[in-house]
C-alpha cells in the first residue's frame, strides 16, 4: 500500500456478502436497510469493494458483523473475508468481528485472527448484537484486543438496521449509547476505539468521551456531511481534530457522495487532509508496517 499517493483512507466498509452468496444480515434486515438508505447495490463482493476504491485511489478498512447470538443468522466468516482481502492488499485492510455472546469461544477466535491471521482491528454493532459494551462479559474479549493494540471499532446512535420494519426489526437503539465506551475505554486504556458514525441522538456524550479519553477516535461513516450535528463539525475542526476519521459506511452511502458534501463544510484545510488520510493512517500504523515490509523484502 503506498500511504503517500492515497487520497484518502475509508475507515468503515462493510462486506455484506460471502464467498458463497450468503449474505450477512437476515433477509428481512437486508432489504429493510436497502429501503433505508435507498442503496442501488447493497451486496458487492470483496473484489468489486477492492476494485471500486482501487478506481478512485483510496484505502478501505473492512469488514464483516457477527451477530449469530442475536440475530439467529449464521455470520460471514471474518477468516474468510481476511483472505478474500489478501490479493487486494494495496487498498483493503481487513478487520474482523466476533459474537460477543460467545465467551471463552469469542475470546480464543479473536486472539486466533490477530496471532495467526494478521488482524487489526474489530467491528461491534452493539444494537444489533444486543450487548451493552460495559458488559463485563465482553471484557476478556477486549484484553485481547487491548493486548495486541487491535482497534476496536463500535457502532454508535441510531441504525439504519431494522429501521421502518415492524419494531425495528427487534433492535434495540439503548445498546448504543457512546457513553458505555467510556468505562470501556477507562477500563482498558491501551485499547484503540473507534465511536463510529454521528452518535444522533447521544453526540453530545461522543464528543465528550473522545475529548477525555486520548485512544478514543470517531469516524464520520453512515452520515451525508451536510447532515453532521453542528458540536461534531466544531470538535472535528478543533480540539478533536486529531482523533476523527473519514468513514463512508459503503455499500449504503458511497465515498462519492460522503466527499462531495464533505467539500461544503467549513473545514480548515489541513484539518481536511487529516480526517481524509493522515489521522487514519497514524491510528493504523501504516507507515509503520510499510516499514516492516520493506525490511523483510530486503531481508530476503
Amino acid at each position: 500500500m503506498n500511504i503517500a499517493d492515497l487520497v484518502a483512507i475509508d475507515m468503515h466498509v462493510h462486506v455484506e456478502q460471502g464467498s458463497d452468496g450468503r449474505l450477512s444480515l437476515p433477509a428481512n434486515l437486508m432489504a429493510g436497510s436497502a429501503a433505508y438508505f435507498k442503496a442501488d447495490d447493497r451486496t458487492p463482493t470483496v473484489d468489486r469493494i477492492a476494485a471500486y476504491y482501487r478506481e478512485r485511489n483510496m484505502a478501505a478498512v473492512v469488514f464483516t458483523v457477527d451477530a449469530e447470538t442475536a440475530t439467529g443468522h449464521p455470520p460471514i466468516s471474518s477468516i474468510e473475508v481476511v483472505e478474500s482481502c489478501a490479493a487486494h492488499a494495496d487498498v483493503l485492510i481487513p478487520f474482523a468481528s466476533v459474537d460477543p455472546w460467545r465467551g471463552q469461544a469469542a475470546v480464543r477466535q479473536a486472539r486466533t485472527l490477530v496471532e495467526q491471521h494478521g488482524v487489526r482491528g474489530f467491528k461491534f454493532h452493539p444494537s444489533l448484537q444486543a450487548f451493552h459494551p460495559n458488559d463485563p462479559m465482553a471484557y476478556p474479549l477486549y484484553e485481547v484486543l487491548a493486548e495486541h493494540r487491535a482497534i476496536a471499532v463500535f457502532h454508535s446512535g441510531q441504525t439504519g438496521i431494522g429501521a421502518g420494519l415492524p419494531g425495528g426489526g427487534g433492535i434495540r437503539l439503548k445498546y448504543s449509547n457512546p457513553l458505555d465506551l467510556d468505562d470501556v475505554a477507562a477500563d482498558f486504556p491501551d485499547l484503540p476505539i473507534v465511536i463510529a458514525h454521528p452518535s444522533f441522538p447521544w453526540q453530545d456524550e461522543a464528543l465528550a468521551v473522545a475529548t477525555h479519553k486520548p485512544l478514543v477516535h470517531i469516524d464520520l461513516s453512515g452520515w451525508s456531511p451536510k447532515y453532521f450535528p453542528p458540536q461534531l463539525v466544531r470538535y472535528a475542526n478543533s480540539l478533536l481534530r486529531e482523533k476523527v476519521l473519514f468513514g463512508s459506511d459503503f455499500p449504503v452511502i458511497t465515498p462519492d457522495r460522503w466527499l462531495a458534501d464533505f467539500a461544503g463544510l467549513d473545514l480548515k484545510p489541513e484539518v481536511r487532509q487529516m480526517i481524509l488520510k493522515d489521522n487514519a493512517a497514524r491510528l493504523l500504523s501504516l507507515a509503520e508496517l510499510a516499514e516492516r515490509s520493506s525490511e523483510t523484502v530486503a531481508d530476503a
